[in-house]
């Protein structure tokens, strides 16, 4: 109901309170899913709850939050910082702290994943899944090793926070320094000290992948699958799209476990990925000032059968002279072979020009 798999370890830990817990109410930081999760539960549940996010967590995500009848504070720039003030006011308010992931309940509620998955796919030779304090790969770890211990299991995280592979490599959770990135979701500081236990009995390894190849998965998700995941949710896909999860088994599979993304973020990333692909061109061309000029670059344009999405004239700058203009074009093309045709023409109709990044 809230867009991720959080609500499988909110609603197990809520199951689990005292009657004189639930009437306290709880509290909880969150960068947004976690959140939505206990929100909406406790509100079903009829318990109070009150969320703390970071300050620059997605407004969809804010807004989804209370939308749920939570009371949000933003507070902090990282989910760390939320962290410690939510949990400091909850021990002064009575409330009861419902960790986003190094908790028991939290993690056994997370791991129902791995059960459903074996269920449905019993045939599966290994698991690619996003990490971020652990909760979700260190319960699904848990219980489709129990079960299928031949079963790979594979962890991603983003290169601006790989907390968890730090805390493998330093044998303890370590907390890193906060950086921006398009996966927030699992943009986490320290890793679980209970989530680093299981991670390392029952996880094979962690790879890391950067903001370019998230951002990748993301577009493949819309265009292909019509699927619209935010960056945590598509980091596994990333990491298989990069060649860096090293499995070559039959069947593999992918975990997209959340689609809330900020539709602005959204639109930057199809954006730079089209750029990338080079279906998205924009070139500045230098022109002869006189009618005719525009119509005979159109013209050579829409014999490569480009289309021209957006134009921009400038006689004042860019080093133009006296009798000329330049004009920055936003063309369309249907892949980078396409786009190197098109520059290879305007070329040989001797136009001046220079591709704008």
């Amino acid at each position: 109901m809230t867009g991720s798999y959080k609500e499988r370890g909110a609603l197990n830990r809520l199951l689990t309170l005292s009657p004189e817990e639930l009437r306290g109410g709880v509290i909880a930081a969150s960068a947004g899913n976690h959140a939505q999760a206990l929100a909406y539960h406790a509100c079903r549940c009829g318990v109070a709850c009150e969320i703390w996010m970071p300050v620059h967590t997605p407004l969809i995500k804010v807004s989804a939050t209370r939308g749920h009848g939570a009371e949000v504070v933003l507070h902090g720039n990282t989910y760390d910082d939320a962290f410690e003030a939510a949990a400091h006011h909850g021990a002064e308010a009575h409330l009861t702290l419902v960790h986003a992931f190094d908790d028991d309940e939290v993690i056994a509620g997370l791991g129902t994943l791995g059960l459903e998955i074996l269920d449905q796919h019993p045939g599966l030779d290994a698991l690619v899944v996003p990490v971020g304090g652990g909760g979700l790969i260190g319960g699904l770890a848990c219980a489709v090793k129990c079960r299928r211990p031949d079963v790979e299991i594979v962890g991603v995280q983003t290169v601006a926070m790989p907390s968890m592979q730090a805390a493998i490599q330093a044998g303890t959770p370590v907390t890193l320094p906060a950086q921006p990135t398009v996966a927030d979701g699992i943009a986490v500081r320290t890793a679980g000290a209970r989530t680093l236990e299981l991670v390392q009995k029952y996880v094979d390894r962690i790879v890391i992948v950067d903001e370019e190849e998230i951002a990748q998965a993301i577009l493949l998700l819309v265009e292909r699958e019509k699927t619209v995941a935010e960056g945590a949710g598509a980091a596994a896909l990333a990491a298989l799209l990069a060649g860096k999860s090293g499995l070559h088994a039959r069947k593999v599979g992918v975990l997209i476990s959340g689609g809330n993304v900020d539709v602005n973020l959204l639109a930057r990333i199809i954006e730079r990925g089209l750029v990338r692909d080079g279906r998205r061109v924009r070139v500045r061309v230098c022109l002869q000032d006189r009618p005719g000029a525009l119509e005979r670059l159109a013209a050579t344009v829409a014999r490569q059968n480009a289309n021209i999405i957006e134009t921009f004239y400038n006689r004042q700058h860019f080093g133009v002279s006296l009798g000329e203009t330049s004009i920055d074009m936003t063309l369309e093309t249907r892949s980078g072979d396409h786009a190197r045709d098109l520059l290879s023409a305007l070329s040989s109709a001797q136009y001046d020009y220079q591709l704008i990044s």
